[in-house]
């Protein structure tokens, strides 16, 4: 009887590990080509059943569409062995998305010519959630290289805004209230706020220090409806801004990037955390 055995050592644990990382990096571009196809053939059934109206707007103008991501976004891929590759994978995939959710928010804009204008122009989110001014840092919505808390690679829906504590939180949009939350403590959104803004649309607001609106209140877009805290699972003060569309988590710099300047845009980009914890130091 011939007995074999098979002794990993710490090359091949290392080997094993550069493995499965380089799968999971497969694994997430693969994700995103799928979410991709979905959202084109979103703008596809938009423009069969909106644009045939053929009536005259004028061009949507969205700030940083075609404005590359610096190159601090991908600095993560340089020390990969297919650096070029995945990263031109990557430029090409984030092109993609700017695009076609600039065609999609052309296509709501549409929408709102040719049905019910008023209600969805002021429902759709479009502005930012707080004073610009106020912003000292943003954290982009993707994945997350490591969860500042749970220090795993998670799925970022949102962005995070850091900022002071008390800093006036906005309705980004027309809506309904319609959930308020106290949020456990140390522990997911915290004190947060979800308004319905019909047409698809929802927005988060979390991690509050305060609220001022409750379940089933009407909100309009610019009102105030709470204050930037530190709830929940957080390590400083910040607001954690989600956009849902059909259920599904979309960036929100893609809507309210409508009100910023392609200077603005840039700066912003720039300024963007890409892949980082938020560790934030609490004032």
């Amino acid at each position: 009887m011939a007995i074999s055995y098979l002794f990993y050592t710490p090359k091949m644990h290392h080997i094993a590990a550069e493995n499965r990382e380089l799968v999971l990096k497969y694994e997430l571009l693969e994700e995103r080509i799928r979410s991709m196809q979905s959202k084109v053939a979103e703008i596809q059934h938009r423009d069969r059943h909106v644009y045939r109206s053929l009536f005259s707007v004028d061009t949507l103008n969205i700030a940083g569409v075609y404005t590359p991501y610096p190159k601090s976004k991908y600095a993560e891929l340089q020390n990969d062995e297919y650096s070029a590759l995945m990263t031109s994978t990557w430029l090409s995939l984030d092109a993609l998305t700017r695009q076609t959710y600039a065609a999609s928010v052309s296509m709501d804009e549409l929408q709102v010519l040719a049905k019910n204008k008023e209600s969805m122009a002021s429902a759709i989110p479009a502005i930012w959630p707080i004073d610009r001014t106020k912003l000292k840092a943003f954290y982009a919505f993707g994945v997350r290289k490591k969860h500042p808390i749970y220090k795993t690679r998670r799925m970022h829906k949102g962005v995070d805004m850091s900022t002071n504590y008390g800093v006036p939180v906005y309705a980004t949009g027309d809506g309904v209230v319609e959930k308020t939350e106290q949020g456990k403590r140390r522990r997911g959104y915290g004190r947060q706020i979800l308004i319905n803004h019909s047409f698809g649309y929802k927005t988060r607001y979390a991690h509050l220090l305060k609220m001022f609106v409750k379940e089933g209140d009407i909100v309009k877009r610019g009102q105030l409806i709470g204050e930037v805290g530190s709830t929940g699972g957080s390590t400083g003060p910040h607001l954690h801004y989600e956009v849902i569309y059909l259920g599904r988590n979309v960036n929100p710099v893609n809507y309210f990037n409508r009100n910023m300047t392609s200077d603005e845009y840039r700066q912003l980009m720039e300024n963007t955390k890409y892949n980082t914890d938020l560790e934030i130091v609490e004032n």
